[in-house]
This record gives structure tokens, sequence and C-alpha cells, in this order.
């Protein structure tokens, strides 16, 4: 860990910030899917107008922040993380119905802005009702399923920039890829998206959201923790059926195991520690570069101290 903030700094961001949205050494393990990740220094959950004041204080006393939302493509080490760390959730979850367009803060779910949309016989968003993510960090990592992606329906992108300022950003100019965004390397922090769908129908996009749910369901371990696919997709092949065809499946490192039911996934069976991951990730890189040739790569972000 680095060295920790001291009275007078605790004390000002104290100030800066609702009381119910600030808490010290607070267990990363309750902010990850993984349900793993040791103590961050300060936990914010900040709406808007706290965000700017912290960011600005943060930067002013040069203490790193970091910045999650749900946490479901996280593996937080078991050191934790020092600084302050910021979790766009609830304060910053607004949706906004007009027309075509849903407007939503970055710490709306993903399946709360799918739902708003087939609520409103808005089409378009299906695939995304049962990602398990916030829309901010979709709008980071793209996030997909079943065919569609963000960039399908994104058209605007409001983010705080590097310095401090609002800006929007025409989804055109964000550099929306397979997994990737401009965001991942700008700095800028994600904090509400504009998207427009089309005319549907209710209950067509209700069977066609149960229909995807429901293909989750029976192919994906969803009965322990995980960060869900492990593994970008290698171009010409998918991660799963290299793992499974290198003899992996049920590999296991302390309480970390390649599902049974599904090889892209790395799932937290026995209070895995971040270590027996990040092992068993590294042990599957390996392997499967040795049988077959191919490099995979985690989907996973790191954070904290490894």
């Amino acid at each position: 860990m680095n060295r920790r903030l001291d009275e007078t700094e605790l004390r000002e961001l104290r100030g800066l910030v609702d009381e119910d949205h600030i808490c010290l050494d607070e267990p990363m393990s309750r902010h990850t899917t993984f349900r793993i990740g040791g103590p961050a220094e300060v936990f914010l959950t900040p709406d808007l107008q706290e965000l700017e004041s912290v960011l600005s204080f943060c930067k002013a006393h040069d203490i790193p922040v970091t910045i999650v939302g749900n946490g479901s493509n996280l593996l937080v080490s078991d050191a934790g993380i020092s600084g302050v760390v910021i979790k766009i959730g609830k304060h910053m979850a607004q949706i906004e119905v007009s027309g075509h367009e849903i407007t939503a803060g970055a710490g709306a779910m993903l399946s709360a802005v799918a739902k708003t949309a087939e609520r409103n016989s808005l089409a378009g968003m299906e695939f995304a009702s049962g990602i398990p993510g916030s829309l901010g960090g979709g709008c980071i990592m793209n996030a997909g399923a079943y065919g569609g992606e963000l960039k399908d329906i994104l058209t605007e992108i409001t983010v705080i920039s590097k310095d401090g300022t609002l800006e929007t950003v025409d989804a055109k100019d964000a550099d929306l890829s397979y997994r990737h965004s401009r965001f991942m390397e700008s700095g800028e922090i994600v904090v509400s998206a504009k998207m427009v769908l089309e005319d549907g129908v209710e209950e067509e996009i209700k069977a066609k959201s149960a229909d995807f749910n429901q293909r989750r369901r029976d192919k994906q371990p969803l009965n322990f923790p995980s960060a869900g696919s492990t593994f970008k997709r290698p171009e010409g092949y998918f991660a799963g059926k290299l793992i499974q065809d290198s003899g992996l499946r049920g590999y296991r490192v302390g309480g970390a195991q390649v599902s049974e039911k599904h090889c892209g996934f790395v799932v937290n069976v026995d209070n895995a520690t971040a270590a027996d991951v990040r092992q068993l990730i590294s042990d599957v890189q390996e392997k499967v570069k040795s049988e077959t040739g191919v490099e995979i790569h985690p989907e996973v972000r790191f954070l904290g101290d490894f």
C-alpha cells in the first residue's frame, strides 16, 4: 500500500460529500461480482456534483483515484486499493426517455436501462438485459452479448475530461470496438450516455430479452461468483473452447476454478483470493499457448497491487 491519507485530507474529503456517501477501509469484496478484494482506503459513492469536487480535491492533493462501476469485470488485489476509490453507482443512475432516445447516468445498471427500453416499446437493447454491469463500465469496454454491442445504439457519451471539465463525446469519436473504447486509455470518466433505439412491440422485446437471459442461465455458471467471461475472444477462436481443448475444464488453484459448465469462466468456488485467480489465469494462458499456439488475454481488469 502507498502512503495513507492524513487526517486533514480525510476531514476535507468528508466535507465534500454526504456522510452516507463515504466510508473508510471498505472491503472491495462487497463491490465486485467475484466477491474478492481487499479494502479500499477511502470509498465514495458520490453524485455528479460531489464527484467533480472530489476529483478536483484529489488532483490538487496528488491523491490516487480509482473509478469503479458495478465491479462485474474486476479482480481487486487482496491488499486492496490505496487512495480514493469512487464507485459510480446509485447516486448517478437516473434514466430518462424522450421519444426514441434514452439518456442514463453511468451508474445505471444495463439491465435497468434495457428494462426501461422494454417498458417504452423501444427495441435494440435486448442484448444488454442480462449483462450484470453498469452503463459507465459498459461504455468503457463496449459491452455486448448475443450479436449486439453498445456501439450499435450509443450516440453520445458525457465524460469528465482529464482537466476536470464536463464534455460530450460523439459515439463515433469514442473508438468503440470489441471490448474497447478510447476511455480505457484517455483517463476520461464516463458520467452518462445517450442511446437511440427503434420502435418495437413491448411483448416481442420482452420475449427476446427472456430468450437471451435463458440462454445465459443455461450456458453460464451463474451459481458461483465470477467476473463473467474471463478472457477476450481471440480472433478466429473461442477462448472457452481453447481452454477446454487444453484439458483445463475444472482446473483449480486454491478457491478459484475454471468452470466445469463453461471453460471461458473462472469462478470463485471456495473463498478464492485474488492471488488464486491471478495465478489460475496465468496458468491457463501458459497452457493454452503451449497446447494450441494461441495467446489469450484477460478481459478482466486487475486493480490494486499484485
